[in-house]
């Protein structure tokens, strides 16, 4: 079975080399490409499929509705929608509001296109997108984190994380992957696995990035 992807992008060349990337993979099948997220909805929502697309790869400059909007949307309509925010912008700043609207991960427009398909497919296996130098943006909002409203100065909960699972978690806010994870703390990955299964429950979220943003919003790492 082949996972069916989309493409929502308004450079024309970056769509169409993108177009092409995903049709050159056996596992992968290329079900819409659109220059606006408002097309891209329209046409989703006229589909009789219980959800429109396995994953969706995702500017965040975009005419009319942007990346941002058009994620909170689909995953609002369809949870079980991965989107792979795909741009060129690596402000702390940005990343973090891209994460925080619900996108599973988080890409530079230099990635090359192995780079691309690859992350693609960790996030279709339930992992987390995030390129090095994305990674070293969360990284360093962990350690100098962004003002927050005086309103919610006060320190927050562990919202009930073991000592284990904040060790996990803060592993995840690193970029690795779970097999790196699995290394580093001695431990086998369906362990990992499980633990990231009660981060999730426990910090009501859907994805690694999701995880990644509320950890670094709420200091939990």
């Amino acid at each position: 079975m082949k996972f069916r992807i989309a493409i929502i992008e308004d450079d024309r060349r970056y769509r169409v080399s993108l177009e092409r990337l995903v049709s050159s993979a056996e596992d992968l099948e290329l079900a819409g490409s659109y220059g606006r997220a408002e097309d891209a909805l329209r046409a989703a929502t006229r589909q009789s499929a219980a959800k429109p697309w396995d994953l969706v790869l995702m500017d965040l400059e975009l005419p009319g509705m942007n990346g941002m909007k058009a994620t909170r949307r689909l995953k609002e309509w369809w949870p079980t929608v991965q989107v792979v925010i795909l741009t060129v912008f690596e402000e702390p700043g940005t990343v973090l509001e891209a994460i925080c609207s619900g996108a599973d991960g988080y890409l530079s427009k230099s990635a090359a296109g192995k780079e691309i398909l690859d992350q693609a497919r960790v996030v279709l296996a339930g992992g987390g997108s995030l390129t090095p130098g994305v990674a070293r943006t969360l990284l360093e909002l962990v350690r100098n984190p962004l003002p927050r409203p005086r309103s919610d100065a006060a320190a927050p909960s562990r919202m009930d994380l073991t000592d284990r699972e904040q060790e996990v978690l803060r592993a995840l806010v690193q970029g690795l992957a779970y097999k790196q994870i699995a290394s580093d703390l001695g431990i086998a990955i369906d362990t990992v696995r499980s633990h990231v299964k009660h981060i999730y429950r426990k910090l009501q979220v859907h994805g690694v990035a999701e995880a990644v943003g509320r950890a670094i919003r709420e200091k939990l790492v």
